[in-house]
């Protein structure tokens, strides 16, 4: 992205987010998250629609045009006008263009203009669209829940997505005015930008300030942009089937869509499935996909992905993943001979092993996968967790283990752990074309621990070089050009090395230490100073001590 575009889209976010955040008046986070960004939604999808309204305008009246209408072939120019509108009005030019048809009590316009009228429960009339009957409308909440129905009802692919609970928000119906307002202050074009970079770019702002002002609830639906974007450089997905079955509101996918605008791919090439239990951060999922003119499978419905699977028959290419870390109780009604468990049954008090064996389950026979998971699952060997992990192993699957920082989540101070695993590390081209060595029977192990910058007081976040320094690694490694062991970092490992420690993944284990800076002293020298020092302090310490005895007799103390 350009410097002046990073410049607008940063002063646009900050303004839109403080200005949001002090309509927030009594409700929590939680639901002010989807009061903002369904109107974000709904900001979009008129945008759009506008967008596409006035290109048909312009086409009407362009001679060269198929859409060209000619005024000399009607009698007034009244009639030209009326004709005009009404074909403007015509579903068929937009959804042509894979624009949303949008109704007219749905526009941006409409909610603007009367969403003062609304507060006192007047009877509004929708004069197109909806032959100019009036609708009854108590509130501003219930304009907002009109709109979605009718975008809902007129366009089948949403149903189901849309958050219609806005008359059911206990928040001042002047402030959900206000509100309404300051979104129509996002400008949908710029020089360079459109209004998808812009409200997208806006959208997956609300979404991290929401994790960060809901906490620990907040990383259920949001995973730090700087680790999905880690994930998605290393597997680089350009084309085929990309899976998420734990997806929260979306962040891997938005993440892929940009690795390949990066890259000069086609999004066409990439077919998106996900699968989300959370009802709403299901559909908040889906309208992150929307706005980004994104084609999605999210099954028919949310639902548990172990035991109401939505995609049972899917092998996709890249897989990946931040479910939730060591989840309790997850197995539900899953038999202990479900196909998925081919390396071992995962133990009922822990969900990891689980999640990482579904996920091989859908991984295709050339397919990658990355997930993240806590830093006991590297190491742990209670309940068949050591079990599972040696066969994996033995079985190749394992390509390379990520140690992470800590602090870089909004939701746990968990240490974690990034698994990379293929079905097939022999000779071979990737889907990119890249021609990768026979890495059979090693893995790559990598300590990025002293990575990352404190950004705040709380959290850690990656610079755009620790991500480019750990994915290159990688790379270099799979490729066989350019890769060395580097003490303290990286280390490539063979299957007897991995046996001789009890098949333990932790990286620090086998990387080692960063090498000492020479600064020039002797050894000898450097330890006999250090040893005189040594002898210095205990010196000075039992001069403390002793003083410390005579004080506690001095005040009658037995010691």
């Amino acid at each position: 992205m350009k410097q002046t575009e990073q410049q607008f889209l940063n002063s646009l976010e900050k303004k839109l987010w403080n200005a949001a955040d002090r309509l927030r008046s009594t409700l929590d986070a939680a639901q002010y998250k989807h009061a903002v960004l369904g109107l974000l939604f709904i900001k979009y999808v008129s945008d759009a629609f506008d967008i596409r309204r006035q290109e048909l305008k312009n086409q009407f009246s362009d001679e060269t045009h198929e859409y060209y209408f000619d005024p000399d072939d009607f009698d007034s120019k009244e009639k030209f006008e009326k004709e005009i509108l009404s074909e403007l009005e015509q579903r068929d030019y937009y959804t042509e263009k894979n624009v949303f048809w949008i109704p007219f009590e749905a526009r941006w316009k409409f909610l603007q203009d009367n969403n003062k009228s609304a507060i006192g429960g007047a009877n509004i009339s929708i004069e197109n669209g909806n032959g100019g009957k009036p609708v009854k409308v108590s509130s501003v909440g219930g304009l907002i829940d009109n709109a979605l129905d009718a975008i809902e009802r007129d366009n089948p692919k949403l149903k189901g997505i849309l958050n219609k609970q806005y008359s059911r928000l206990l928040i001042d119906q002047s402030k959900l005015g206000e509100l309404i307002d300051l979104i129509a202050t996002i400008p949908f074009l710029h020089e360079s930008l459109g209004a998808k970079d812009i409200l997208g770019h806006v959208y997956e702002y609300f979404l991290g300030q929401f994790a960060l002002t809901e906490g620990k609830k907040g990383g259920q639906f949001y995973t730090p942009k700087a680790i999905v974007s880690l994930i998605v450089e290393m597997l680089e997905p350009f084309q085929g089937r990309v899976y998420d079955p734990a997806m929260g509101s979306g962040g891997f996918f938005v993440q892929s869509n940009r690795f390949i605008q990066k890259h000069f791919g086609k999004i066409g090439d990439v077919s998106i499935y996900g699968q989300e239990y959370n009802h709403t951060t299901w559909q908040l999922a889906a309208m992150n996909m929307v706005i980004r003119g994104l084609d999605f499978n999210f099954g028919k419905e949310p639902a548990n992905t172990f035991t109401n699977d939505q995609h049972k028959d899917l092998r996709a290419d890249y897989v990946m993943a931040n479910p939730p870390f060591n989840m309790k109780e997850w197995n539900g009604e899953v038999s202990d001979k479900d196909p998925r468990w081919k390396y071992g049954i995962p133990p009922k008090r822990n969900a990891n092993f689980a999640w990482l064996q579904h996920m091989l389950y859908h991984l295709a026979p050339n397919g990658s996968m990355g997930l993240l998971l806590a830093n006991g699952s590297m190491s742990s060997n209670t309940s068949n967790e050591g079990t599972i992990r040696q066969s994996l192993i033995e079985n190749d699957l394992v390509e390379c283990m990520v140690a992470l920082p800590g602090q870089l989540f909004t939701n746990t101070q968990i240490p974690a752990c990034i698994w990379f695993l293929t079905k097939d590390k022999k000779n071979g081209i990737n889907k990119n074309g890249n021609t990768l060595r026979d890495r059979s029977q090693e893995v790559l192990f990598i300590d990025g621990r002293n990575l990352g910058y404190m950004k705040d007081r709380v959290l850690r976040d990656f610079k755009e070089t620790d991500i480019r320094k750990i994915a290159d690694t990688f790379h270099q490694w799979q490729e066989g050009e350019g890769y060395e062991d580097e003490p303290g970092f990286c280390k490539s490992v063979g299957f007897e090395e991995l046996k001789k420690h009890d098949f333990v993944l932790t990286p620090g284990r086998y990387v080692g230490a960063p090498p000492e800076e020479d600064d020039g002293e002797p050894f000898a020298d450097k330890m006999a100073r250090l040893t005189a020092q040594l002898k210095t302090q205990f010196e000075k310490n039992g001069k403390l001590e002793k003083q410390i005895r005579e004080n506690l007799v001095g005040l009658g103390y037995e010691f």
